[in-house]
């Protein structure tokens, strides 16, 4: 979690993070870590989101459709097996989806292999991966009002491509 707060922050005008956890005591104590707010409520905390960073090995929704409002982004990096979700089948229709890689998510997306079990999504429904939005083959959010949804499951590339980054900025 504090990774993702930090990555954020480098590359967004962020002015405040709320943290939910299932135990009030580790929001609590993270947040107080990273200059952030610690939150009990998670439906009230999504109501004053615009970014949403879900980092969890859940196995039962903690995200719900309902509770999405237009223009937010979902970001799940958590979850990485079928049996697995961070988001219900709901907040996955109500989404424009992009994933890492398609055949990581085929594989390991527990929250779009079930809401395509729940016949609420379906493979072809998914935007693009993250090569076509880096490259620019797709152009990413189509407007302000769309609700937006990463699903990653980790690949190696992303590792590769970071070591590169990291490794060009240090000079080697």
């Amino acid at each position: 979690a504090p990774q993702l707060v930090e990555a954020y922050r480098a590359a967004l005008p962020i002015r405040t993070v709320l943290i939910w956890a299932r135990r009030s005591e580790q929001s609590k104590a993270l947040a107080a870590s990273l200059e952030a707010v610690a939150v009990d409520d998670l439906d009230a905390a999504l109501a004053r989101a615009d970014i949403v960073s879900s980092a969890t090995l859940s196995r039962s929704p903690l995200i719900h459709g309902a509770s999405l409002r237009a223009g937010m982004h979902i970001d799940l990096v958590g979850a990485f097996s079928p049996k697995m979700r961070e988001v219900d089948a709901a907040a996955v229709a109500r989404s424009t989806v992009f994933v890492d890689t398609l055949g990581g998510a085929k594989a390991e997306a527990g929250d779009l292999i079930q809401a395509i079990a729940e016949d609420q999504f379906s493979w072809g429904m998914i935007a693009a991966d993250l090569a076509a939005l880096v490259t620019g083959a797709h152009p990413g959010r189509a407007n302000p009002e769309e609700i937006t949804l990463f699903k990653s499951v980790g690949a190696a590339i992303e590792d590769l491509a970071i070591a590169r980054l990291v490794l060009k900025a240090a000079g080697s």
